[in-house]
């Protein structure tokens, strides 16, 4: 089983600094997103989604308001020949101090326990945040840090705990690096770092 687990909110949709994706209105895919997730899909990847949504916890919006964005999401994936196998949301807050919220690794977890463990150095965990590295080194994952959402530059990478093993600057090229292996030679913004 080919495995890739993204993240939402800066990978496959737009980040908003400051405020939540609260409903489908203010969702909208990064440009090149669609591509990146066909790209991997078409190389036979199950793609798995596994998302902080606190906004949930905190009451900025509703459960019903998220499974409303998902399906819809999910939708418009499908009219573009992409079918998503599986999303995770955990909807607390950093203070219910919960097991499933990302850098902690419970929705990987629960993955495993429904479908079975997996090899886990060739799976991939893309991700635009600290948090997302965190979980994919933690579970033993190859990493991708996308600079397309809350991290912007690779300077910030340098003062983490678990650094990338890949850097891309969007979901499509880390879905290049994830199919071919190879980082085009763009050192400076595709790069294995140490």
């Amino acid at each position: 089983m080919k495995l890739a687990f993204l993240d939402r909110d800066g990978v496959i949709s737009i980040f908003t600094p400051n405020d939540y994706i609260k409903k489908w209105d203010e969702f909208q895919f990064l440009p090149s997103a669609i591509e990146g997730l066909r790209i991997l899909a078409q190389d036979g990847f199950k793609i798995i989604i596994i998302s902080n949504q606190a906004g949930v916890g905190r009451k900025v919006f509703s459960e019903k308001d998220l499974q409303d964005t998902t399906e819809r999401m999910l939708s418009e994936l499908k009219r573009n020949g992409i079918e998503i196998f599986k999303v995770y949301y955990c909807i607390h807050t950093p203070e219910d101090n919960c097991n499933c919220r990302k850098p902690k690794t419970g929705m990987l977890e629960r993955f495993i326990s429904e479908y079975g463990d997996f090899e886990r150095e060739r799976a991939f965990f893309v991700g635009d945040s600290d948090v997302d590295i965190e979980i994919g080194a933690r579970m033993g994952l190859k990493t991708i840090l996308v600079l397309s959402g809350k991290t912007k530059s690779i300077e910030e990478v340098e003062k983490w705990n678990y650094k990338p093993d890949f850097i891309a600057s969007d979901l499509k090229e880390a879905a290049e690096i994830i199919v071919t292996g190879r980082t085009n030679g763009q050192e400076n913004k595709s790069c294995c770092l140490e």
